[in-house]
């Protein structure tokens, strides 16, 4: 298979890849730093020596560059059977007291980068009529929360997004998969003060999404809520 992953430098992007890599799949693989980007597809090259590992460094909150990363993707691995939206920022606040200019920029990074990238391959991937699309939404995508702010709301958007994707995708042959985590042990956990054995590890929410590639062709799981045993933090 042939996958394409944004985010992938680091934390469930980079899990992802991981995942996907160790089981003999191509990674076609996107961060807006280009100099993570690299150290991460060489490491992965050399992990998994018999896959292909591609990467191309885009802003992917620009419409320029997710259509670009997009046009990029065809060209170079033809075939998409897999596509991860993963790029996501957040900002902790409220919607009184966060900074000017929060949702837009929540936005940009959450909602629209998966809007566009997904915009710029669908043709290609209703032609072959196959394909499968996951969209990396949160549990803020289901509840608000004090201090989710514009966070909150880009991953309510982010969630109706993926939702009418699979309404619309359902005649073409494209599964597609909202992926609703709550709390992962990423950079945003840095000194934070709460134990990493708390909260989930990239690793799960990749062991899920591979699994979940693996059922027949009848079956698609929509929506996979995952949280820590213990409860939401």
């Amino acid at each position: 298979m042939n996958v394409v992953i944004t985010g992938a430098s680091r934390g469930i992007g980079k899990a992802i890849a991981t995942q996907f890599g160790a089981h003999g799949h191509n990674l076609f693989l996107n961060a807006r730093t280009e100099e993570t980007l690299l150290e991460t597809a060489e490491e992965l090259r050399t992990r998994f020596p018999n896959i292909r590992v591609e990467s191309m460094a885009a802003d992917l909150s620009q419409k320029a560059g997710a259509q670009l990363f997009g046009q990029w993707v065809i060209a170079t691995a033809g075939t998409i059977d897999v596509l991860v939206n993963n790029t996501g920022t957040f900002t902790p606040g409220g919607i009184a007291t966060e900074p000017d200019g929060a949702l837009e920029h929540m936005l940009s990074t959450n909602l629209f980068s998966a809007y566009h990238v997904t915009r710029s391959l669908l043709p290609h991937m209703m032609e072959a009529k196959s394909g499968h699309i996951f969209t990396i939404c949160s549990i803020a995508s289901l509840a608000a929360y004090p201090n989710g702010g514009a966070y909150s709301i880009s991953k309510f958007a982010l969630l109706g997004f993926s939702r009418n994707l699979r309404e619309e995708l359902k005649p073409h042959n494209i599964k597609v998969t909202s992926v609703l985590p709550g709390a992962v042990y990423t950079d945003s956990w840095n000194g934070s003060g709460v134990a990493e054995e708390r909260i989930m590890k990239p690793e799960d929410v990749a062991q899920l999404i591979y699994a979940t590639t693996q059922l027949s062709y009848a079956a698609t799981v929509e929506e996979l809520v995952l949280r820590p045993q213990l409860g939401d933090l």
